[in-house]
């Protein structure tokens, strides 16, 4: 295990806009707890003399109106930008002072540069005279950020290079300068934004989800660094009006107290939080639902599918080729109408039909298109028809897919499945074999899809399996994420319908079309969960099943009512 280490009075930390704001506070917060020394980093100068008719002023409206006066006694022209502009550098000056102040109070040491971060080469002239005087950087707070919140559609270049610019480009700079081989910490200030997402906040949330991943790949190549990303919600600080916290209190998005999110940066420090890369200090951030446009519409939607892009398919290989597994299909459909309307939540399909599959060898088309049609929309629910098609090489249309889709602003209460049976029947130890890939009486799911632990009960009418899913990788996902349903957990449901009828008719079979599905909860990674399917159904090719995910409890997390599939003997290929 790489050894840890504790912050002491000869650790030195870079903080870059360390002097004011949120990270002032902490850094504060932070010499209170052990004393050391800090090299502080902003943009603002300090003013070595402050006007005298200034001094004695803090009210900003009694400030703003004396510097109107000075502007006016030597000439020139007081316009609000003039005034703002001196008023700022007065109000960043005593800030500076104050945290410098705070910090030597405390029994540390600091020095402040005014430098722009972004400038790799005044960051380094500057800091190498700075680790002369104070000594080796130990660690690293990267705390400087820009905001410039606007639609997308409205932002300019200049908005993103600003706030890109100030955390990635910033981040690089500094451990250009200063090496992390030779870092105790590294903390970097993300957001909530980079985590959930939000509103107006592209670039920012963007360069934040940067920050985070770079968080995980410093740790990963040197584990006896302590290194965290904090994705911060919003602080109780002068940024935040009155009014802006109630637009926060509307979405139930908790303010952090200044005192206690100071605090939780020292404690995010303590020795005890080594391995945590990344952590969330912060509410959840909820899209708001915008006002719908009660015209339906028609949207089409082009991707093109690769092997190399979705490492799962090895995992799911029929005949030698992999396949697309039906409930990547319904993902992909869901996927795309939520991304349509934010805050709305896939609840259901009905009659999806799979009617070319899409296999992953030389028929695969170069772009596959997914056409969706709203056929009725109000506040509380969407629903659309869906296909998903391609063209061939010779100009002829494959439909592969298609179903009708519902949307729900709030998903319903999961059900409970009131004739589930948990009773083990003790006849039935046959099924102490391998459910996966040991022999063609079992199933050819790879690792990714392989979950059933062991069968409960099972009759001629019906079957309970008792399963496990150990989770996938997220860059084993590709082009298939999981996001509000999982189709990897959710395909392995029919696997009981596979284990039903190999062991009574020594036949398998694939799915082929789903009257209905509901999906309620997510069916948590790594816990146990049951599937109990019923049979409806069954002829010489096709069998159709009800087939129900839930809790040891009976509560539903999703369900396939009228589930069809086609059946095949076992001398399909493997």
């Amino acid at each position: 295990m790489a050894s840890a280490t504790q912050i002491s009075p000869s650790s030195v930390f870079l903080v870059s806009g360390g002097a004011k704001g949120i990270t002032g506070k902490c850094v504060t917060r932070l010499v209170q707890h052990q004393p050391c020394t800090f090299v502080l980093l902003g943009r603002s100068s300090i003013l070595d003399n402050e006007p005298d008719w200034a001094k004695n002023y803090s009210d900003e409206s009694q400030l703003k109106k004396l510097i109107m006066e000075d502007l006016l006694a030597k000439g020139g022209k007081p316009s609000p930008m003039a005034v703002q502009k001196v008023f700022r550098s007065i109000i960043s000056s005593r800030e500076i002072k104050n945290t410098l102040r705070a910090i030597e109070r405390a029994g540390g040491q600091a020095e402040y540069i005014d430098v722009d971060i972004t400038d790799i080469s005044a960051l380094q002239q500057k800091l190498e005279a700075t680790i002369s005087r104070m000594g080796p950087i130990t660690g690293i707070i990267h705390g400087a950020g820009n905001l410039a919140d606007k639609l997308i559609e409205k932002k300019t270049e200049e908005d993103f290079e600003t706030v890109y610019t100030a955390k990635v480009k910033g981040l690089e700079n500094l451990l250009s300068c200063i090496p992390v081989s030779q870092l105790d910490y590294l903390v970097l200030f993300s957001s909530v934004s980079g985590f959930f997402g939000n509103i107006g906040q592209t670039d920012y949330a963007m360069a934040n989800e940067i920050l985070n991943k770079s968080a995980h790949l410093v740790k990963q190549h040197n584990p006896s660094c302590h290194v965290v990303a904090i994705n911060w919600g919003p602080w109780d600080s002068g940024m935040v009006s009155p009014e802006l916290k109630n637009a926060f209190a509307q979405r139930n998005i908790e303010i952090i107290p200044i005192e206690v999110g100071a605090q939780m940066m020292v404690d995010e420090l303590n020795i005890v939080n080594q391995k945590t890369a990344q952590v969330v200090i912060g509410s959840p951030v909820f899209i708001p639902v915008s006002k719908l446009n009660p015209q339906l519409e028609t949207h089409s939607i082009r991707r093109r599918l690769t092997l190399e892009a979705n490492p799962f398919l090895q995992d799911h290989v029929i005949a030698g080729n992999p396949v697309l597994p039906a409930t990547c299909a319904i993902s992909w459909i869901a996927n795309a109408c939520e991304q349509l309307y934010p805050g709305y939540k896939f609840f259901s399909c009905i009659n999806f039909r799979i009617l070319k599959g899409i296999i992953f060898n030389e028929s695969l088309a170069n772009e596959y298109v997914l056409d969706i049609k709203e056929i009725a929309k109000n506040s509380s629910e969407i629903e659309f028809e869906a296909k998903v098609w391609s063209r061939s090489n010779a100009g002829k249309i494959h439909y592969h897919y298609s179903c009708q889709l519902k949307l729900l602003r709030d998903i319903l209460s999961a059900p409970i499945h009131d004739s589930f049976d948990l009773t083990i029947d003790p006849a039935i130890s046959n099924f102490d074999r391998p459910c996966y890939q040991d022999g063609e009486l079992s199933l050819f799911h790879g690792p990714a899809f392989q979950a059933v632990e062991n069968v409960i009960n099972i009759t001629p009418e019906r079957i309970t399996t008792r399963l496990k899913w150990k989770g996938v990788e997220e860059k084993k996902q590709g082009q298939f994420p999981i996001q509000t349903i999982n189709p990897y957990v959710i395909d392995l449901q029919f696997h009981s319908v596979w284990i039903w009828l190999c062991h009574f008719h020594k036949e398998i079979c694939l799915p082929a079309l789903l009257e209905k599905f509901e999906h309620f909860a997510d069916i948590p990674c790594d816990e146990t969960f049951y599937v109990s399917a019923e049979v409806k159904s069954k002829t010489e090719t096709s069998l159709i099943t009800d087939i129900t995910s839930h809790d040891l409890h009976g509560k539903v997390y999703s369900r396939f009512l009228g589930a069809k599939t086609t059946i095949f003997s076992l001398k399909l290929p493997r």
